[in-house]
């Protein structure tokens, strides 16, 4: 090889992007080297259309990906958010996956009701936030469970929150 030719490398893949100076550059892995050999090379330098395109074509399906992810938690937030706002409901976090060893729970487990403190319809019906006598963790049952079950409990978490507007109409 003569000292006027260039070596050529083999591009094996892109790990980054950005834009210097107004250049799109990519961070490139060559072929039979390690991470330590890894380059900034201008679009200009490179000759492999195709790991470009395929790079460019995988960062905008991990772009939306993630911009899916951030609307959701978004979403989540505004929801949780309002949930707090509205009296009688608490935010609910997502729910984790019962293990198959769970024991029962309420009053499958003879636990006394101690008071409702919170309520959500997020399951498509009413549930309680049932705090019991003598256990810290506070579970959801069934409204139409608790009405049945602790009638009185459910008409004083109701008359906790209920508000009255008088229009002074004996004035």
């Amino acid at each position: 090889m003569s000292s006027n030719e260039e070596e050529e490398y083999e591009v094996d893949r892109i790990i980054n992007d950005r834009v210097e100076k107004g250049e799109k550059q990519y961070l490139i892995r060559w072929k039979n080297f390690g991470a330590d050999d890894d380059t900034w090379e201008p679009v200009s330098n490179l000759d492999c259309p195709e790991i470009i395109e395929a790079y460019e074509r995988a960062k905008k399906v991990k772009t939306n990906e993630e911009k899916e992810k951030q609307d959701r938690i978004k979403r989540e937030r505004y929801s949780n958010a309002n949930a707090a706002k509205e009296p009688g409901k608490m935010p609910l976090k997502k729910k984790a996956k019962k293990d198959d060893n769970a024991g029962p729970t309420g009053w499958k487990r003879g636990l006394n009701p101690e008071k409702i403190i919170g309520a959500t319809d997020e399951s498509g019906s009413l549930m309680f936030l049932m705090k019991w006598e003598g256990a810290e963790l506070a579970e959801l049952v069934p409204a139409k469970e608790a009405n049945v079950k602790c009638p009185q409990i459910v008409i004083q978490f109701y008359e906790e929150r209920l508000t009255w507007h008088s229009n002074h109409f004996n004035e």
